[in-house]
């Protein structure tokens, strides 16, 4: 298939989270452009026809939050078994010795570990620069094109160290007229407008307590200028509302909105410690919310309240968060992590398999304003997740949509991302995993030999 004129259709799925799209979906190019109904066929005769009746078919999973660059970092001794600020201040140090070369390679086994999992749209934030690293979100954009992955990648950003009562090192401190050059060079080079765009750039200073508020206020107006979206960690961990209570006499969310960032521009991560004002405000403003459960078990955080953001209006959506607190890349395994902590907040009724995948599909296209992504609807873009059910962990399964979840689905049969198929038989396209593993894992070697040095 070519993708600009040869048709294909997904036919008659296993199973498919849209009714309208029971018997399948037709692709022309880069897009959708026909929903069948169960035991229909498409309108016209299709170029070709890949038989889907083996496979759970899903709109391509939508990633919102993550640190490529701690896929170096898993399991690492020092920082395990602590809360946040203990965990941060322990990794601080290492990701300090970061430079181009370790970037690039944990970026690129980040995203193949997504794309492998079903995920076709990948969110990064980026704040670790380092003297040695100098390219970090270009390198980022490179990798991204070669694998064929959307991509929303972020210039974040710290501008407050340890110095000035900030956490990071002041290695890792960059000047804030550099961070807000480097910023709309970023967003002029590789931030694309169109539908269907492969790339985006959002702003993203790292969290309350390691940017200035002068620094958040002018991240807000540049984005605004450029209209692109602005990301940050936000109500992660009570010791961050502490902080904030004790250094800008207010709380996360109330310092949020005195930066000019309570907007539907934005989009949090974490959001677990918000009370019930807080989340009617967020809920108006249609500021979104990127669920991390695995990253907040590890930490200890909290549980974030999903149905009540949710109800007030707040785009929810899901995300892997760093691998050094979840410790994997996995979006499909964290669409499991994130139905038990749902059910262990609230009951089995109210947070069901369907709603654990519309967010991370629609809800997750939300979060990064996007409309043309996340669904299954004729016009939106080719992006698509084929799961088999024929391992052993599926064996009796009666109901193959909620098998992924509750049976652990870890990984897509077939992943096509604007029309092309980027995964087949399981294994990304062009990627020769050997190898890329050989290269992150001596990668991750040099940059623990450098903190010992």
């Amino acid at each position: 298939m070519t993708p600009s004129s040869r048709t294909l259709w997904i036919r008659d799925p296993l199973a498919c989270p849209v009714e309208a799209a029971a018997g399948g979906v037709v692709v022309s190019g880069a897009r959708i452009v026909e929903q069948v109904p169960a035991g229909g066929r498409p309108r016209m005769q299709p170029d070709e026809i890949f038989d889907a009746s083996e496979h759970v078919l899903l709109p391509g999973l939508v990633n919102t939050h993550h640190h490529f660059y701690q896929t170096l970092t898993r399991a690492y001794s020092p920082a395990l078994n602590k809360p946040l600020f203990p965990w941060l201040t322990t990794l601080y140090d290492v990701w300090a010795g970061l430079d181009d070369e370790q970037l690039r390679v944990a970026s690129e086994l980040a995203m193949v570990e997504l794309l492998m999992s079903g995920c076709t749209t990948v969110a990064d934030h980026h704040y670790v620069f380092s003297g040695a690293l100098r390219h970090a979100i270009d390198s980022q954009a490179q990798a991204a094109r070669e694998l064929g992955v959307r991509a929303a990648l972020t210039r974040g950003s710290m501008s407050v160290g340890r110095d000035a009562g900030g956490l990071p090192p002041q290695s890792v401190v960059q000047d804030e007229q550099t961070i807000l050059d480097d910023s709309e060079r970023l967003i002029r080079q590789y931030h694309e407008r169109e539908d269907g765009a492969m790339i985006t750039v959002a702003l993203a200073p790292c969290s309350p307590f390691s940017v200035s508020r002068d620094l958040m206020h002018a991240s807000a107006r540049l984005a605004e200028r450029h209209d692109v979206r602005l990301h940050t960690h936000l109500a992660e961990t009570e010791d961050e509302t502490a902080y904030c209570l004790r250094l800008f006499g207010m709380r996360p969310l109330d310092y949020l909105d005195d930066c000019d960032w309570l907007s539907s521009r934005t989009w949090l991560a974490h959001g677990i410690h918000f009370n019930d004002d807080e989340i009617q405000r967020l809920g108006r403003a249609g500021t979104g919310i990127a669920h991390c459960p695995s990253s907040n078990m590890v930490l200890g955080s909290g549980l974030c309240r999903t149905l009540e953001l949710e109800a007030a209006g707040a785009p929810v959506g899901l995300a892997v968060d760093g691998s050094a607190s979840n410790d994997h890349s996995n979006l499909a395994q964290e669409m499991r992590q994130a139905l038990l902590l749902g059910r262990l907040r609230y009951t089995p009724d109210r947070v069901t398999h369907q709603a654990v995948i519309r967010w991370a599909t629609q809800g997750s296209a939300r979060c990064l304003g996007r409309t043309d992504i996340g669904g299954l609807e004729a016009g939106q873009q080719a992006d698509l997740a084929l799961f088999r059910l024929d391992g052993l962990r599926f064996s009796g399964a009666e109901n193959p949509l909620a098998a992924l979840l509750l049976c652990g689905a870890d990984r897509a049969d077939r992943v096509m991302v604007a029309g092309r198929w980027r995964v087949r038989d399981g294994l990304p396209d062009g990627v020769d995993l050997d190898a890329l593993r050989g290269r992150h894992e001596t990668a991750a070697r040099r940059l623990r030999q450098h903190m010992r040095q």
